[in-house]
């Protein structure tokens, strides 16, 4: 991993956080369905990032970003679905909430200026 590139290291890092909150969404709380969602949609961002610096074109950089985007939304309302309904506790949910919404601007800032 570039240890330059923030946005490969922030999104992986959160990738991890997600994985370990699947598993224990799964281990103590036997969620299955909602471990499951939020495991795909918050590990797909970071993929989609990698995808990104090897995109072949301006245009595809910008598609995986996009897909990227789309992806941290969707894990931003899973976090905050699993807050509301007390699966996790608020400072952790807050926690994620924070790292997620972090990833959401970076990448916003990278799709201005990818597209400029």
């Amino acid at each position: 991993m570039k240890e330059d590139n923030i946005i490969l290291q922030k999104s992986y890092a959160f990738a991890v956080r997600i994985v370990r909150l699947s598993q224990f969404l799964v281990t103590e709380k036997h969620a299955y369905q909602l471990a499951d969602q939020i495991r795909r949609s918050g590990t797909s961002v970071g993929a989609n990032v990698e995808e990104a610096i090897g995109g072949q074109s301006r245009r595809d950089f910008v598609a995986k970003c996009s897909i990227a985007y789309k992806e941290a939304r969707e894990t931003h309302y899973w976090l905050r679905l699993l807050r509301d309904t007390g699966y996790l506790e608020y400072n952790l949910a807050e926690s994620l909430l924070g790292d997620c919404e972090e990833l959401r601007k970076i990448l916003t800032a990278i799709l201005k200026s990818a597209k400029s």
